[in-house]
């Protein structure tokens, strides 16, 4: 770090925002519900403010991002080029624009009672159109506006830099692959998967290394987390399940790296000439001090509170209008066949006889939710919060938020991305962090229960 010269102004400019979101995101509050996060408090005042009005709220959202998706695709991606934001939250590809157009469709049949009641049914259309795409709204305002007090003050320098000694023994990882874990941890698993990517084709990562960060520590955010807890009906919980998830995480982390598809990838660079990022600390400085000054050098670049407020507006609607649409149409999609035909019953069969060993109660139904996650990751939460027994509706919230490959976001993006692994893979992956983490998960529940 050649920029030695920081002023008092450098340090409280990393200092302060960084410990007000470490209090936003982290802090455990007492509640009547119980145990429960500042962000999560704030969103669920919204909820209750704006209860009559979010779902016309939602389902103009959601109307606006396929309207803008068309126009987007009519007018060409480079009548965009003035506006990067608007070009790659509108300009997508055909097959999500195209689902960007049905979840619009949904949602406005869902709204107004149009068309078969199994699209705006009860339990179909209405429970995520007046009920989950409500928890959506409301966590994603403060998450995304409070966001940047995480991600650009310093705070993932300071970790990043500090992992390093953990990563390379525990994981096979450089230590700034921490920061991508970060970055999804408080952010979106989508950031850190457009993080791996960006710095595998900057010659940052070998193939190895991308797939490993990319598959096993784009990890679900803890504002997703939030409301999978909350779809359970067990927001009181959250500190206990964001335990049980780390731990089940933690352990998957440690094996699949070690075990195919991803440990069969080539330890080569994107480019062959590339040799990677030292890691070694500089003379004179031992780890904590060199994290330090890297944060406060991503700490000076912060310049304006209009750049941090743009930024978190960006973030709000890059949630709203990224994730509504897609848990609107996939989701009904598959709520419609789960409810109507025996197709996901057929898929859970052979895990009955798991779940029963594990001593899970409602087995049956809890087997149904099992492979459904692969489609997204909200499903398996939407058909457990029928289920009675609060330890099983804890288990599978777990167990979903751990599976961590979902089509509809982290699984998708990662297909579109530089980041060399393929569909099989990704299938593959799935099933063995569901083999691997179902056990833990449940020995910890039933400590819990």
């Amino acid at each position: 770090m050649k920029n030695n010269n920081y002023s008092i102004t450098d340090h409280l400019k990393f200092i302060i925002p960084s410990l007000i979101g470490v209090f936003l995101f982290m802090s455990p509050m007492q509640t009547d519900e119980g145990l429960t996060i500042p962000i999560a408090i704030l969103a669920g005042y919204v909820q209750d403010l704006l209860a009559d009005q979010l779902s016309a709220i939602m389902m103009i959202i959601i109307v606006i991002t396929a309207v803008m998706s068309v126009l987007a695709k009519i007018i060409g991606r480079d009548r965009l080029n003035r506006t990067p934001f608007f070009q790659q939250l509108f300009y997508v590809s055909s097959f999500w624009t195209i689902t960007r157009v049905l979840a619009a469709i949904f949602a406005i049949m869902v709204y107004f009672r149009l068309g078969p009641a199994f699209i705006h049914g009860e339990a179909t259309g209405q429970l995520l159109l007046d009920d989950l795409l409500h928890v959506l709204f409301a966590v994603f305002l403060f998450a995304g506006l409070f966001l940047p007090l995480l991600m650009n003050f310093g705070l993932l320098e300071l970790f990043g830099t500090l992992m390093t000694k953990i990563m390379r023994p525990l994981f096979r990882l450089p230590g700034r692959g921490s920061i991508d874990s970060l970055a999804s941890w408080v952010g979106d698993g989508t950031i850190g998967v457009l993080l791996t990517s960006k710095q595998y084709e900057e010659g940052y990562y070998t193939k190895r290394e991308a797939a490993v960060i990319g598959t096993t520590f784009s990890v679900v955010s803890i504002t997703f987390s939030l409301v999978i807890i909350s779809e359970v009906n067990l927001g009181d919980m959250f500190l206990p399940f964001y335990g049980t998830v780390l731990v089940a995480g933690f352990v998957a982390a440690l094996i699949m790296p070690r075990i195919p598809p991803l440990s069969r990838k080539a330890d080569t660079y994107v480019n062959e000439n590339a040799d990677g990022i030292t890691e070694e600390i500089p003379d004179g400085d031992n780890v904590l001090t060199f994290g330090y000054k890297k944060a406060l050098t991503r700490a000076q670049k912060e310049k304006s509170i209009y750049q941090f407020i743009k930024e978190g507006g960006q973030n709000i609607l890059d949630m709203w209008m990224g994730v509504a649409p897609v848990v609107m149409a996939f989701g009904l999609i598959a709520l419609i066949i789960a409810e109507n035909t025996p197709v996901f019953q057929w898929l859970g069969v052979p895990f009955i006889p798991l779940l029963e060993l594990l001593q899970i109660p409602s087995a049956q139904a809890a087997s149904e939710t099992i492979l459904i996650g692969f489609a997204d990751m909200f499903l398996p939460a939407i058909f457990a919060s029928s289920i009675e027994e609060e330890i099983t509706r804890f288990i599978i919230a777990a167990l979903s938020v751990t599976q961590l490959i979902y089509m509809s976001e982290v699984g998708g993006l990662l297909l579109g991305s530089k980041v060399p692994v393929s569909f099989k893979d990704l299938v593959i992956i799935f099933l063995l962090r569901t083999i691997i983490t179902l056990p833990i998960i449940t020995l910890i529940a039933h400590i819990i229960f």
